[in-house]
């Protein structure tokens, strides 16, 4: 029996009013799935550019840490000095005063000026040079400003990966609709970047 050409019509229009609602859905779908996974894969490299800087925290406050037993050893030999000493305990409680880790990288640069200079100055005594504690000092110190420079390093390659990928499109839709914000780089001063070879000044 053949079907009135007006039900015919209704079937067809109400199969492609089916079939786009198909469509509709499945773009929606499509469109969650992306959104939730290029969410979850910028919240994860945001989290990794957090982590790096909480490891360049770390080794600053390792670093920090050393300086009152050095300032300890050096005034024993080095008690006219009062000048150089007090440059290095100056920087060091600004670095450990915190504020933003971009400030406290700033500190540890004018602490290395005068850690460095501490150490010229200590060529003119020879007890000190030969002071086990303030040869594992140089040691130590040395260690934690290549630590630093590492990770120094390490979080502006992870943040400029992560800077990519909210410029990136489509990521981008979703970095501006869940305010994700571009990472700041962490650059060394000029002449920072080299560290001091503190055992050079002691050959």
């Amino acid at each position: 029996m053949k079907l009135p050409r007006k039900e015919v019509f209704a079937m067809k229009k109400l199969s492609g009013g089916i079939i786009a609602l198909i469509v509709i859905a499945a773009i929606v779908i499509i469109a969650l799935i992306f959104g939730v996974s290029a969410y979850n894969g910028l919240a994860q490299a945001r989290e990794s550019v957090s982590s790096a800087e909480s490891n360049i925290q770390t080794q600053l406050q390792r670093r920090a840490d050393l300086i009152p037993n050095l300032v300890s050893t050096v005034q024993t030999y080095m008690e006219h000095e009062t000048e150089v000493i007090q440059a290095v305990s100056d920087a060091r409680a600004r670095m450990a005063a915190g504020g933003t880790t971009e400030e406290q990288l700033e500190a540890n640069d004018e602490l290395t000026a005068a850690v460095s200079r501490l150490f010229a100055v200590a060529e003119n005594y020879p007890e000190l040079k030969s002071s086990e504690n303030f040869i594992q000092l140089q040691d130590e110190l040395a260690g934690t400003e290549n630590r630093i420079s590492a990770a120094r390093q390490e979080y502006n390659e992870i943040a400029a990966e992560y800077n990519r990928s909210i410029v990136s499109f489509p990521r981008n839709l979703i970095a501006g609709i869940f305010g994700f914000e571009r990472a700041d780089y962490f650059q060394a001063d000029e002449g920072a970047e080299e560290n001091p070879n503190v055992s050079e000044l002691f050959d």
